[in-house]
C-alpha cells in the first residue's frame, strides 16, 4: 500500500487561498495524500470553509480547530502530532498562502523515498530555486542575511534554514521529539532542522520557487522577528 502522506496546512485568515490550494494538490499524481488544515480560530470563516472542504471538497482533508492563536509552530505541533497519531508516513508542511509551489512536492517526495534523507527542504536558494519578482531588494537581503546568520551559529549546512515547505519521514519527526519544540516563526523552522543536524541526520533541499502570497496579509510581527534572533544562541548553548 502507499504511504500516507499527509499535508499539514496552518490557517489564519486564508479563506480566498484554502480552496485553491486543495485544488491544486488534488491535481497532483501523489498517491494516497491528505490534507490537514489547523485553524486558529480564523475571523473570516477559514474554519467553517475547511469543514465545509472535508465534506465535499477534491482531496481528503480533515480539520484540527484551535480557539487559541499562539504562533505558527504551535500549531505546526499540534498539526504534526495529529497527523502522526492518524497513521501519516510523510507528514508535509506547507503555508496556505499559494506562496509555497505545490508542483514542487512530487519532486520532494521522490528525494525523500529514494535517499537517506530524514527531511526534504524546498529551497529558495539552491541552484534553480528563486523568489517571487515581487521581492523588494532589502526583502531579498533580509532572508539572505537572516539563513547566513544561522548558518553561521548553528553550522546546519543548508542553503535555504529558514524554509517552511518540508517533507518529513515520520520516524524522524518522532526522533526529534517534535512534541517539545517551543519555538515559533521562522525560529521554529530552524530548531526544527538544528534537531536534525544535531542527530546526525541529513537534510536534502529541492528547488522551488517561492511565491509572493495570493491574498491576505502577512502573519509576520516584531516579536517572531526578535525570536528569530535569539533563538539560534539558545539553540547552541543548549544542552539536549
Amino acid at each position: 500500500m502507499d504511504q500516507k502522506v499527509t499535508v499539514v496546512v496552518p490557517t489564519y485568515d486564508e479563506r480566498e487561498n484554502l480552496p485553491v490550494l486543495a485544488g491544486l494538490l488534488a491535481a497532483l499524481d501523489v498517491p494516497n495524500l491528505h490534507v490537514l488544515v489547523v485553524d486558529d480560530g480564523s475571523p473570516d470563516g477559514t474554519g467553517a470553509l475547511a469543514d465545509a472542504l472535508a465534506l465535499d471538497g477534491p482531496i481528503p482533508l480533515t480539520v484540527l480547530h484551535r480557539t487559541e492563536k499562539n504562533g505558527l509552530g504551535r500549531a505546526y505541533v499540534a498539526g504534526i502530532l495529529k497527523a502522526l497519531g492518524d497513521g501519516a508516513d510523510v507528514v508535509v508542511q506547507m503555508d496556505a498562502d499559494l506562496s509555497h509551489p505545490a508542483g514542487a512536492l512530487p519532486a520532494m517526495l521522490d528525494v525523500l523515498r529514494t535517499t537517506d534523507a530524514a527531511v526534504v527542504l524546498g529551497s529558495r536558494y539552491v541552484p534553480g530555486g528563486s523568489v517571487a519578482d515581487e521581492w523588494k531588494w532589502h526583502r531579498k537581503a533580509l532572508s539572505a542575511w537572516a539563513n547566513f546568520y544561522v548558518n553561521a551559529i548553528l553550522r546546519l549546512r543548508v542553503k535555504d534554514a529558514t524554509a517552511g515547505f518540508k517533507a518529513w519521514r515520520a520516524g524522524t519527526l518522532r526522533q526529534i521529539d517534535v512534541a517539545s519544540v517551543r519555538s515559533n516563526g521562522y525560529a521554529f523552522q530552524v530548531e526544527m532542522n538544528h534537531r536534525v543536524v544535531r542527530r546526525g541526520m541529513r537534510i536534502a533541499e529541492v528547488p522551488i520557487r517561492f511565491e509572493e502570497r495570493a491574498e491576505g496579509a502577512s502573519k509576520m510581527s516584531l516579536a517572531v522577528q526578535v525570536e528569530s534572533a535569539v533563538m539560534p544562541w539558545r539553540l547552541l548553548f543548549r544542552k539536549s
